[in-house]
């Protein structure tokens, strides 16, 4: 099927002048005019019927595109999609919901369709290939994520290098000096989630930073996956006194195994968890969590994406904004002072 990208690139203009011609929403110059008409016609480009019945006005309906994978937290994504419809509302928009479980072509066919005026994209990975289909056409587009190249979009996301820096703070001013990472499954680390590897990344420059030695480890979250992790790391660290968890499912797993074992938390092993509060206080002990408000991404993703449609109405260049939103450290019951070392007999 022949795209507005595909007209574009033949007349060797942008999709928004192509869009511009075709809705007759701006005053464009004869010549770029012919030559844009001349490109649809030898390509047989058709536009959508739902984008011509909507041309010169707005659908007031806004794509949420929200995968749903083995590997996530639901609650937490569920979380950030009632903000996003709650949020849209308020605006006077409707919110589609799509799962994404096509990839690009999936985003391609809703911007494609007319049904939306933009599109907020969640569970963003650092190489979004969702992201090129979306800027071909010219697509309003709000990320929850941070991609490694976010320029023509605007992004909203926990600041997750700093949340990793905040834990290895937390457990070097405790004073332990052997800590172990247990993450998100492989698959999580394989496609290069910006969540995972961001908060990864600033784990590791301030464990480096503070001396603290640390083994990072993915983990499925199952109670067989979390014992075999923690049986690997401390077979290859026996002085490990501090674990940080990336990965809800893992978390009381692991409190168990660590019982099990006769490691008291926090009197033998201090945990730390990166997970929403209110999971934190279900565990015994309550957990000591880096965290930040999901409700407020989705506020902030559909401010944004208002912003830019209205700059978009007005014939305007959208602002590009960038929010990270500040971590929180809570400290509970998980985590204490690395217990001081046997003396040698005398």
């Amino acid at each position: 099927m022949v795209t507005i990208a595909d007209v574009a690139k033949h007349a060797g203009v942008s999709s928004s002048t192509v869009s511009y011609v075709l809705n007759g929403s701006h005053q464009i110059s004869e010549t770029t005019r012919g030559r844009v008409l001349r490109s649809v016609a030898e390509l047989g480009f058709h536009p959508n019927a739902g984008a011509r019945t909507l041309a010169g006005r707005r659908s007031r309906i806004i794509a949420l595109v929200m995968p749903l994978r083995t590997d996530m937290y639901v609650p937490v994504m569920m979380e950030i999609a009632i903000s996003v419809t709650t949020e849209a509302r308020r605006h006077g928009y409707d919110v589609l919901l799509v799962t994404d479980e096509e990839g690009p072509e999936g985003v391609r066919r809703v911007a494609a369709s007319g049904l939306a005026d933009g599109v907020i994209l969640m569970d963003v990975e650092l190489g979004d290939p969702r992201i090129p289909a979306l800027r071909a056409r010219g697509t309003q587009t709000v990320l929850i994520g941070l991609p490694d190249d976010p320029h023509q979009l605007s992004c909203v996301d926990h600041d997750f290098t700093a949340a990793g820096a905040l834990c290895a703070d937390h457990l070097a001013d405790l004073g332990h000096r052997d800590v172990g990472f247990i993450g998100y499954g492989s698959g999580v680390y394989e496609r290069h989630a910006g969540y995972a590897e961001r908060t990864l990344a600033g784990f590791r420059e301030r464990a480096e930073q503070r001396r603290v030695r640390f083994l990072h480890r993915p983990c499925e979250g199952t109670y067989e996956s979390t014992a075999w992790t923690l049986t690997r790391i401390l077979a290859d660290r026996p002085g490990t006194t501090g674990f940080v968890v990336q990965n809800e499912a893992a978390i009381g797993p692991l409190l168990g195994l660590l019982k099990a074992a006769g490691r008291s938390v926090p009197e033998d092993a201090s945990v730390v968890a990166l997970c929403p509060e209110q999971l934190a206080e279900q565990h015994t002990p309550a957990l000591t969590t880096v965290s930040g408000p999901g409700q407020e991404l989705g506020r902030v993703a559909v401010g944004q994406m208002i912003r830019r449609l209205t700059a978009a109405r007005r014939g305007e260049p959208p602002t590009d904004e960038r929010v990270l939103l500040k971590p929180t450290l809570t400290v509970r019951r998980s985590s204490s002072t690395q217990p001081s070392p046997p003396k040698e007999p005398s």
